[in-house]
């Protein structure tokens, strides 16, 4: 069929693609574009990679992330030369095949194929692209990942992590998850494959894409660092020549796992569309759905979490007589921030303070009493160590005093106890669920094995000395969305003083207000 498509295009009829997926482009000779976009295919002799147009732009694109409509019910995608004669085919997604009794035509309007063909054609599609991207990994792992650990004059162990990440394991698991799909793929009747049960069962396996996601862009910018000598330009190059790859800059492999683990919810919503209920895979095929969703939403959460380590570096740098280890040590993100007034036993003397909760640590700051944007560090509490406990109204039998809108915290190896009064019981609240969002970050965290690595601390410990360095006196951390109203979704808060509203992305210039109100603009409640 890709020789029945060439007659056509070099006959002079316009054969156009829809894209299915965004293709992030890496090379520069690639064709960018996002999923729905109309692309005119120039060439496809061949199978993999189609040279196309979109507008005045020309390039190559990934056949497998565009689909050739033929059917009126979804658009008019193929158009013929005048005069040409219609007859029927069927296309799969990039891949055509055209039935025995067509002409050298692809026409519209034509009976729209059984819903058992549709299902066979995305089968063969998940397949065929599986087949690909394990001799991609292949050629990552073995054409330059084997080859740069050699040059031990040209790479560092350090540099090496970064720029390859966990690779090697993706390779591994990949092998594996395909070679359970090739037991479930019917050759003979496509249709019958049940492949959900292959999803589900390496579902845990998927999560390791979390930690390639996380250090491919530092990768990228190691890889553009390194491109700036010309040596490194000359190696990577002739490690895609021995190895025979396709005409593709190594960070345009590099982006691959990326952009694979990011293709399944949509392959697989695919396959649901057309797998009647009353088929055996239809129920695992619909719950490996859900699952890879839920992989790529808490890939694309944690990748989010990582681009705001900078800040969190920054704000503690802001933080006068800072003491014991830093932040980013043992947090990630900040979780929720407010003014409390705080009692703990034995002192028994109410405080009144600015409590910064974190995954795993809650920070206690003081106000400076003549500059109230300046904070003075007063300690930390271990999350992991404590209990949460709410507190009735009245008299509080531990502390002997009385308390409103308060909640205790429970050391859970000793007596200690710490009770915090809100201002109001909408505040409390908010407070009594963001321990409880701290906490189910930690378990999930804990379940894939999310961590800062040491290169990422050390590069935003570098950027913060840098801005540091730049403004002259102490950083200020910039504005950030502010945290989820848990009682009110959609709505978002702000600090003290300032009106409550709804934000949108990215924030317009401002004054800057006091550093930690502009602080306390971290990450939404997750719903």
């Amino acid at each position: 069929m890709m020789m029945r498509m060439m007659m056509l295009i070099s006959g002079g009829s316009i054969v156009s693609a829809e894209a299915v997926w965004d293709h992030v482009t890496m090379a520069d000779r690639e064709l960018a574009f996002k999923a729905g976009d109309v692309i005119k295919v120039l060439d496809a002799s061949n199978k993999d990679w189609w040279w196309g147009q979109i507008d005045d732009e020309e390039g190559w694109f990934p056949a497998s992330f565009v689909r050739l409509w033929v059917n009126q019910e979804e658009s008019t995608m193929v158009e013929t030369v005048e005069g040409a004669s219609p007859s029927p085919s069927e296309v799969q997604n990039g891949h055509a095949e055209a039935s025995p009794s067509s002409s050298d035509c692809l026409c519209l309007g034509q009976t729209v194929q059984n819903r058992d063909q549709m299902r066979a054609n995305v089968i063969n599609e998940i397949m065929s692209t599986e087949r690909h991207y394990i001799k991609h990994l292949k050629d990552i792992c073995e054409g330059y990942f084997r080859q740069c650990k050699k040059r031990r004059d040209m790479f560092n162990d350090d540099q090496l992590r970064v720029i390859f990440g966990n690779i090697e394991d993706i390779y591994r698991f990949q092998m594996g998850f395909v070679r359970d799909l090739e037991k479930q793929y019917n050759t003979e009747e496509p249709h019958l494959s049940e492949i959900g049960p292959c999803f589900l069962e390496h579902q845990d396996g998927f999560w390791i894409y979390s930690e390639y996601c996380n250090n491919h862009v530092d990768a990228c910018m190691e890889l553009s660092r390194l491109m700036k000598d010309g040596r490194y330009q000359h190696f990577f190059e002739a490690c895609r020549l021995v190895q025979q790859m396709i005409d593709i800059a190594i960070d345009g492999f590099l982006l691959t796992p990326v952009q694979k683990i990011c293709k399944y919810p949509l392959q697989l919503a695919e396959l649901l569309k057309y797998t009647v209920q009353e088929h055996s895979d239809y129920r695992y095929v619909a719950a490996a759905l859900a699952v890879m969703r839920n992989v790529t939403q808490q890939i694309n959460e944690r990748k989010r979490r990582l681009e705001n380590i900078d800040k969190i570096a920054q704000w503690q740098a802001s933080v006068l007589d800072w003491e014991g280890d830093d932040i980013l040590d043992r947090s990630t993100e900040l979780v929720y921030t407010g003014e409390m007034s705080w009692i703990y036993q034995p002192y028994g003397r109410s405080q009144t303070r600015v409590f910064f909760l974190f995954d795993h640590q809650m920070v206690l700051c003081k106000k400076d009493l003549i500059r109230r944007d300046i904070l003075y560090y007063k300690g930390r509490m271990d999350m992991d160590r404590y209990n949460l406990v709410d507190a009735v109204d009245g008299r509080d039998d531990d502390f002997n005093v009385s308390v409103k809108n308060a909640f205790k915290l429970s050391n859970k190896d000793s007596d200690e106890i710490h009770i915090f009064l809100a201002k109001k019981l909408e505040e409390k609240l908010r407070w009594l669920k963001a321990f409880h969002e701290e906490r189910k970050m930690v378990q999930e965290d804990e379940k894939i094995g999310f961590e800062i690595s040491e290169y990422q601390k050390r590069q935003a410990a570098m950027t913060v000395r840098r801005m540091t360095k730049q403004k002259g006196h102490r950083s200020v951390p910039p504005g950030y969305p502010p945290p989820m109203d848990p009682m009110n979704p959609g709505q978002y808060l702000v600090g003290d003083g300032m009106e409550q509203s709804e934000f949108e992305f990215p924030e317009p210039e401002r004054c800057k207000s006091p550093f930690w109100q502009s602080f306390s603009r971290l990450t939404p409640f997750r719903k």
